[in-house]
């Protein structure tokens, strides 16, 4: 018995629709990952100068933070009554210099509080430039 006897056998179709859509997505991303090399093509010779450093150097004030929240400013022992008082410290060490850099070596297990306190004292005495020093790892 052969039932199929009066059909026509189909033959399979490719569909080329998803193999495109594939090769645009690839063709995008070479086109994103490809880095293109650039010439210039004006030839530039930049100018020379020859200047001297800066011969003024910004006064700095170093201000220490232990571990235990004890302060030192430029390595001598301060107490932190209030940030008011500690502001009068900074402007007592820095004497007549206009803006001083107030330089922050906090020890690592110093509270987040301690380095505020300067900060703030800081604020108040006026100083505007505040860095921290920090080391490398080993």
């Amino acid at each position: 018995m052969n039932f199929r006897r009066g059909r026509a056998r189909e033959e399979p179709e490719i569909n080329l629709i998803p193999l495109i859509d594939i090769l645009i997505v690839i063709l995008i991303f070479l086109f994103l990952t490809t880095t293109y090399s650039r010439y210039s093509e004006l030839q530039i010779n930049l100018p020379e100068a020859s200047a001297e450093r800066a011969s003024e150097r910004p006064e700095v004030l170093n201000v220490s933070v232990d571990s235990s929240g004890k302060y030192a400013i430029n390595g001598t022992a301060t107490a932190y009554g209030s940030a008011q008082a500690f502001a009068g410290a900074l402007k007592q060490a820095a004497k007549s210099t206009k803006e001083p850099v107030i330089a922050i070596s906090a020890d690592a297990a110093a509270t987040h509080q301690a380095v505020i306190n300067v900060m703030e004292s800081a604020r108040i005495a006026g100083y505007n430039h505040i860095s921290f020093t920090t080391q490398t790892r080993r």
